[in-house]
């Protein structure tokens, strides 16, 4: 039989066994123990999107806190000479020690507690073996499960320092990512997103990815709306207060084409070329956008943030509440 035309320098390595989550105190979603998801979110069109009630809204704050925390955590332990293995690891006692359940693990059969994806790796990387070396960048995606809601997030880290093009890279996905958030407010079209990423990205030089999206997330973790990060007219609805999704952009060097590994999961891009993304789990409010999964007090402010051509410092949404906190933090986390 032929070898697998892998498209770049990344290989699967050794995985080591799967987890099993056996603490009692810790609430399971519905695929844990046989990987199959039950509840669909019973939506029937696209656009008929679930309104969170207040209550609902303030577990989710609770879960976005946790895997905010727990991708930070992550994210400080990211080194050349560390393992994704090391990694998830990590992230997954973080998870249980904050009550969470890892919502990647044993989801439709996959074996990690996180999504490890280096380099070429556009998304679903699978934590294994491998070394991380210098000059590689890497998507920590981060989901957890608290009290019966999720909360979604991933950022990019760099091992080392960043050379020029890793720079570009990461800094035109952040800024699309941040031109798509500010785009958010009740009555706004979903499909409008993808147009904003797209646009700008092109511009840049850059490509995005369409064999994934965003989603609509909550006691579901995906569920409508798709949220497409490239043109389109899809009729996926329109944001309403209550609303919770994500918007997390893969935006690619070279081809935005998919390349899936026969693991089923892991997906590359077909030339090589590297891959980055940046995700939040989000909440449509009376008058805008706030994020669920946004940095805390301990956060630490990256170059992306600083250098951003929209919005410098942190961003947890475009509120004037949220404005004011986030001005707050990034005070804080310069004088750190």
């Amino acid at each position: 039989m032929p070898s697998f035309p892998y498209a770049g320098a990344i290989r699967p390595a050794e995985q080591s066994p799967q987890k099993i989550v056996i603490e009692e105190s810790i609430m399971k979603p519905d695929y844990a123990d046989d990987g199959m998801p039950k509840n669909r979110g019973g939506a029937l069109l696209p656009w008929m999107i679930e309104v969170k009630s207040a209550k609902e809204i303030e577990k989710m704050k609770a879960a976005g806190r946790v895997a905010r925390e727990v991708l930070d955590i992550g994210g400080r332990a990211i080194k050349a000479g560390m393992t994704t293995d090391e990694i998830d690891n990590i992230v997954h006692e973080e998870g249980l020690k904050r009550g969470a359940y890892p919502s990647p693990l044993n989801y439709h059969g996959f074996p990690k507690s996180c999504c490890t994806s280096v380099n070429e790796v556009i998304c679903h990387g699978i934590p294994d073996s491998r070394v991380l070396e210098d000059g590689d960048i890497i998507n920590l995606d981060i989901t957890c499960y608290l009290n019966g809601y999720h909360g979604d997030c991933s950022e990019m880290f760099v091992v080392g320092e960043p050379d020029g093009s890793t720079k570009k890279l990461l800094q035109a996905t952040y800024d699309c990512w941040i031109l798509a958030m500010e785009f958010c407010q009740p009555g706004k079209d979903y499909k409008e997103i993808g147009a904003i990423i797209e646009d700008y990205v092109t511009k840049e030089g850059f490509t995005t990815v369409r064999n994934f999206c965003g989603h609509g997330i909550g006691s579901v973790f995906h569920t409508s709306p798709n949220i497409l990060h490239y043109r389109n007219n899809e009729p996926n609805g329109q944001m309403a207060p209550g609303n919770t999704f994500t918007i997390e952009p893969m935006i690619c060097e070279g081809s935005a084409k998919a390349l899936t590994w026969p693991d089923e999961w892991t997906a590359t891009t077909v030339d090589g070329g590297r891959s980055a993304q940046f995700e939040h789990t989000l909440v449509i409010t009376k008058d805008g956008i706030e994020a669920l999964t946004g940095k805390i007090e301990s956060s630490p402010l990256q170059f992306w943030e600083i250098e951003s051509k929209f919005h410098q410092g942190f961003w947890l949404g475009n509120t004037e509440r949220s404005r004011e906190k986030a001005a707050k933090l990034t005070s804080n986390a310069e004088e750190r």
